[in-house]
């Protein structure tokens, strides 16, 4: 069963919430997230309810303050757990258009620069056929986070970007 904690302050202080299941609106158990403890599962939390802003995937373990999971600011209102993370495969598709048109690249593992591995910069469509992986709009799995699960994404849109760009991408392996 997926297990993930809140606390209000950092290093894991002040009023907390314990949550083991989906949640589409955080704001009426804390008004801000400073740490995180996630027991098992891995976790997609957003700054946003009902699943939208900026998206953090975060594996078990101990998060004391939010500069470690990379967050940009201290609100987390919704969150999820991931649900295809489990397994041994992994493979995805990534298309140079929307509704997998154009060029397409299939990939099977962990790739920290999608320029210099399969020369590209932009993926406006996707699909996902095994596995959980993450998208970072920046080289070296930095920046905004993007989750996609197994599943056809017909544009960027779909897993939560603004733009297109995919820059490095990482299966999600702990859970």
């Amino acid at each position: 069963l997926p297990q993930i904690t809140f606390f209000e302050e950092k290093k894991f202080q002040g009023p907390c919430y314990n949550c083991s299941s989906d949640c589409a609106d955080l704001h009426t158990y804390f008004s801000r997230c400073s740490s995180i403890r996630v027991e098992s599962g891995a976790w997609v939390i957003y700054e946003k309810p009902n699943y939208k802003g900026f998206q953090y995937v975060l594996s078990p373990g101990e998060y004391a303050d939010n500069q470690q999971w990379m967050a940009f600011s201290d609100s987390v209102k919704s969150c999820r757990a991931i649900k295809n993370a489990y397994g041994n495969a992994w493979k995805l598709r990534l298309y140079e258009r929307p509704d997998f048109g154009g060029q397409m690249v299939e990939c099977c593992d962990d790739c920290p620069s999608a320029y210099d591995t399969y020369k590209v910069r932009e993926a406006y469509s996707c699909v996902v056929t095994d596995g959980a992986w993450v998208f970072y709009d920046l080289p070296n799995y930095r920046g905004h986070q993007y989750c996609v699960e197994r599943g056809e994404y017909r544009q960027h849109s779909d897993w939560g970007a603004a733009s297109p760009g995919v820059a490095s991408f990482r299966r999600i392996t702990e859970f």
